[in-house]
């Protein structure tokens, strides 16, 4: 066994800083295909998680005898196990590696799904909803972590326009093999399907992802060690408002997540198999949006790609709510600004954790634990206000359209100009933890032959 080590040159003066163990020789022309396709199935579990039972809500609540929003709950109680497993994987990645959490998550998700399917009432299934939320965690946290240990900056930003490939397919591919399956079987087989998906991605961790974060790199595991990571991110102001700026831009897609299966098969009479395909044709412009973003990149930094995404979908929200208070036009006429406000989400969503991973690399897993968590957070409390308000296409745009504005506001207000240019000043909360080198950066690769 014979260990070689190579500096890879970044451009100079690009702000892009990373020193990891690579999992791939080759990242010095960008990312493998295989590490993409790697990190994607890992990403993809938590949107699987979320949207692969959609079609089945309404047969869940037939089938357990409740209520339309007690079964969005479900969703709710997804969400909220998704931000609080975050919140401590996130800091244990750090401290022990990304191996570890990836093994413990993957199989906590397995034995969740497995209550599922055999849940008795709505309790039990909204139990173990958060159970799984929790395992899906660990790879929505690590996958984001891995990305900062090998990448910062433009680099950063344009693998994670890929990886948001993934979440878009994600929503376009579940809804339709959920219908599938139900097809097939009853709403109990869907949770067989994401367990055996997350038995897959056991074996992936244990073939195909290798460790980047290497124990000198890493950060105490104790709980003052934790209080001491968070406490100093969130005593960064432009850190913080990224943080809300992604949840709260998220807010839409978690509205639209959970009211659509109601508003598109309750109020406009579509079958589960219609609804896959309206569901995965918006989920077609969810993904030029993340492709577009990563063009982009090319001629505007991440701040301004992500203010005039946010721009573009607060008119958007706005148009598509005025459509559902007029009622007019049915359907179709919700189609089109939805599918745009779509595309601006796509655009939007890989930039502010980009930005935010970017200025704390030096906690890469707690920066992108506490950006999951609070997105997670949001849409936990987006989606039931989506069934409280009625659960029809009024409800679900408005939300749509006060997340939007909301998000950015709060771009407006705590983000500054130039903080997502490639050169940006930026002192992190404890500098002499991260060393930004502005002439050249390099990544740091170690294989192993």
């Amino acid at each position: 066994m014979a260990d070689a080590s190579a500096a890879v040159p970044l451009p100079a003066g690009s702000g892009e800083t990373t020193s990891a163990v690579a999992p791939d020789a080759g990242v010095s022309d960008g990312p493998s295909l295989r590490l993409v396709l790697a990190l994607g199935a890992m990403i993809a579990l938590g949107p699987l998680t979320i949207d692969l039972y959609l079609p089945g809500l309404p047969n869940i609540e037939a089938d357990l005898n409740t209520t339309a929003s007690a079964v969005q709950l479900t969703l709710t109680g997804t969400l909220i196990g998704l931000a609080i497993g975050q919140l401590v994987v996130g800091p244990v990645s750090d401290a022990y590696g990304r191996h570890k959490p990836l093994y413990f998550g993957t199989f906590i998700h397995v034995a969740a799904s497995v209550v599922c399917g055999l849940a008795p009432n709505i309790a039990v299934l909204g139990g173990a909803r958060v159970l799984q939320g929790v395992g899906a965690a660990s790879t929505a946290v690590v996958t984001m972590a891995i990305v900062r240990d090998l990448y910062s900056g433009r680099a950063a930003a344009l693998l994670l326009s890929q990886l948001m490939l993934v979440l878009g397919v994600a929503p376009v591919l579940a809804p339709t093999l959920g219908g599938v399956v139900l097809g097939l079987t009853s709403w109990r087989g869907l949770f067989v399907v994401l367990g055996l998906f997350a038995l897959f991605l056991i074996a992936l961790v244990k073939f195909e992802i290798q460790e980047t974060l290497p124990p000198e790199r890493r950060r105490p595991g104790s709980l003052s060690g934790i209080a001491h990571a968070y406490r100093g991110l969130m005593r960064d102001p432009v850190f913080v408002a990224l943080t809300w700026v992604s949840g709260l831009s998220m807010a839409a897609m978690f509205a639209y997540v959970s009211g659509a299966s109601f508003v598109m098969q309750d109020q406009f009479g579509l079958d589960e198999q219609q609804f896959g395909f309206v569901f995965g044709a918006g989920s077609v412009f969810l993904i030029g949006g993340t492709q577009l973003s990563g063009k982009l990149l090319n001629r505007w930094d991440m701040r301004q790609i992500l203010f005039a995404s946010l721009v573009g979908g607060s008119i958007s929200t706005g148009v598509l709510l005025a459509v559902a208070l007029a009622d007019v036009g049915g359907l179709p006429a919700l189609l089109g600004p939805l599918w745009i406000t779509l595309a601006f989400t796509g655009t939007a969503m890989p930039n502010a954790p980009a930005i935010a991973l970017t200025l704390h690399g030096e906690a890469a897993g707690s920066a992108a634990a506490l950006v999951g968590a609070v997105r997670y957070a949001v849409g936990a409390v987006a989606a039931p206000i989506v069934g409280v308000l009625g659960n029809e296409a009024p409800a679900m745009t408005a939300v749509m359209f006060l997340g939007t504005v909301a998000s950015l506001a709060v771009l407006v207000r705590g983000v500054p100009e130039g903080s997502g240019s490639f050169d940006a000043e930026h002192d992190p909360v404890d500098p002499e933890v991260a060393e930004l080198d502005m002439e050249e950066a390099t990544v740091e690769v170690t294989c192993t032959d």
